[in-house]
């Protein structure tokens, strides 16, 4: 969801030619036989009624020439930074950061996975790309 909030967000301000944002996966579940799963259907109903359209998405993995690629690299949990460390093959730059750093909190972005809440993890992910948008402008 974050992707698409962000982009939404550089959208309304007219800045889509000044930012690259990429969504990629730490793990495979979301991708079978090198084909990624699009995006999740109650992600995708909370998106779209926020006016937000995630159509052709696909889930890619984080591969570790992507560093260098990237200014930043943003993870929704512990969980999340923890991979991206990992794939990425450390963090000699401090790239990697979990976006509630953004909001002044050290809270993981509620994982709706587990809860079923993806409303409460719209919210959260609305303040992070907020807060994250408001240090980069």
């Amino acid at each position: 969801m974050a992707e698409f909030v962000l982009k939404d967000m550089i959208n309304r301000r007219g800045m889509e030619k000044d930012f690259v944002i990429a969504s990629s996966a730490t793990s495979t579940e979301e991708i079978w036989n090198g084909v990624g799963n699009p995006v999740y259907p109650p992600a995708r109903a909370v998106l779209e009624s926020h006016g937000i359209d995630p159509s052709g998405k696909r889930a890619v993995q984080l591969k570790a020439g992507d560093y260098d690629k990237y200014d930043l690299f943003i993870g929704m949990d512990s969980a999340n930074i923890r991979n991206m460390t990992r794939i990425l093959g450390g963090d000699k730059d401090s790239k990697i950061h979990k976006l509630m750093e953004y909001t002044g909190s050290s809270a993981d972005v509620s994982d709706p996975w587990y809860t079923r809440d993806f409303d409460r993890c719209y919210k959260d992910i609305y303040a992070g790309c907020e807060a994250l948008l408001n240090s980069l402008i």
